[in-house]
């Protein structure tokens, strides 16, 4: 996308990380429209648009089979493109468009950044399963609608506020609609059971989910009234809540499509597997760690025996040898003691050669130098 919005639009950087910021946050606009999303930023000369970024959804049929990054198409082309940038409002009218005999229902979301209107969105719809839509389904659309008025609006994406995809929340993962006091109108399955393994015995809906969460959280005091306005959605905010049996990850984002607060989105994730094994880990960790310690300290008493029977030896050859014992011992113990500190599976080995070599220029001071040339790079722990 960097190339492309330098090599052919008018953008600055700035412009350019608003954008990133809205990309990494799409996939929850695609996936609550079951639709296909093509961002269309006009070129420096603004005689046409170049598609710098593309989104298909986990919850539907894809209208595109094919990469359109990088397309360029020339402007009167696509109207409603047009419609949507000079007028800074989203686009609806016009029939459905039929690609290789599927027909897509095809709108035009402006992305406004505070008084400019950077790019089009092109959301795409695949028609050719469209049937009576459920509970999950019409929130889902209506939850889409909403994002879409604050992207036109310029209030969405939220400024320093980069999601990591990868680790937050999906729609899929679990999803809560509030209302403006914070009362659950909607609850999907997966969030209800989510909430029932942190030990809710009845239905979210109808209740307040900031504090339903807090009487489920193990902590109480300040901390409640902190989780009370973070689960409320009046922020966004990611959070985690542990109770019961269960750890589930929370993102709240507020709805504002016309400015003015009319509830919020919850998405959710239940964690506690995953909570469970990064426990495991760290506890395995450690125990390793320990051990290295400990095997470093038996090195190093085994090594100050040796050097006790060195100074009781008469003979030299004795004596020698028994030194040469207590290095290599302490080398092997710089080994471990290097292990026992290192929290990676990798080790810069480096590091152990040049302390071997200071003590082997301990052992003869004034005598003896060390320099390493070149370096040994990384090695497996």
């Amino acid at each position: 996308m960097n190339d492309l919005v330098r090599q052919h639009t008018a953008l600055d950087d700035s412009d350019l990380e608003w954008l990133h910021l809205l990309v990494s946050e799409w996939q929850l606009l695609s996936d609550l429209s079951f639709a296909d999303l093509v961002l269309w930023v006009p070129t420096s000369d603004g005689t046409r648009y170049v598609s710098v970024a593309q989104m298909r959804p986990n919850t539907g049929p894809t209208s595109y089979q094919d990469d359109m990054v990088g397309h360029l198409v020339p402007r009167g082309r696509r109207p409603m493109l047009d419609a949507a940038l000079d007028e800074g409002r989203i686009v609806r009218e016009g029939d459905p468009e039929w690609r290789e005999e599927v027909p897509v229902r095809v709108e035009s979301i402006p992305v406004r950044r505070e008084s400019r209107v950077l790019g089009v969105i092109a959301r795409n719809t695949n028609l050719l399963t469209v049937r009576t839509p459920s509970r999950l389904e019409l929130t889902y659309l209506q939850s889409a609608s909403d994002l879409a008025q604050m992207i036109a609006a310029g209030s969405f994406p939220f400024p320093n506020q980069q999601v990591d995809m990868d680790a937050s929340p999906r729609a899929g993962d679990g999803l809560i609609r509030l209302d403006a006091d914070g009362v659950v109108q909607y609850a999907s399955p997966n969030a209800l059971s989510a909430y029932h393994r942190l030990g809710l015995a009845a239905d979210l809906v109808g209740h307040h989910l900031g504090k339903t969460t807090a009487e489920l959280a193990p902590v109480r005091g300040p901390v409640d009234e902190a989780l009370v306005k973070l689960a409320s959605g009046w922020a966004p905010r990611e959070f985690e809540v542990e109770g019961g049996d269960g750890v589930i990850q929370l993102r709240a984002i507020p709805l504002k499509p016309k400015g003015l607060h009319i509830g919020s989105l919850v998405l959710l994730r239940d964690v506690t597997e995953l909570r469970r094994r990064e426990r495991e880990l760290i506890t395995k960790d450690a125990t390793i760690r320990e051990i290295h310690h400990r095997v470093k300290n038996n090195l190093q008493t085994v090594a100050a025996l040796l050097r006790l029977q060195a100074r009781r030896m008469d003979s030299v050859q004795g004596r020698e040898a028994l030194n040469e014992a207590v290095r290599r011992v302490g080398s092997i113990a710089i080994v471990h003691e290097t292990l026992s500190q290192n929290l990676d599976e990798r080790v810069e080995f480096d590091d152990i050669a040049d302390r071997v070599l200071a003590m082997v220029a301990e052992i003869s001071p004034g005598k003896v130098t060390g320099r390493r040339t070149g370096r040994f790079g990384i090695l497996d722990a």
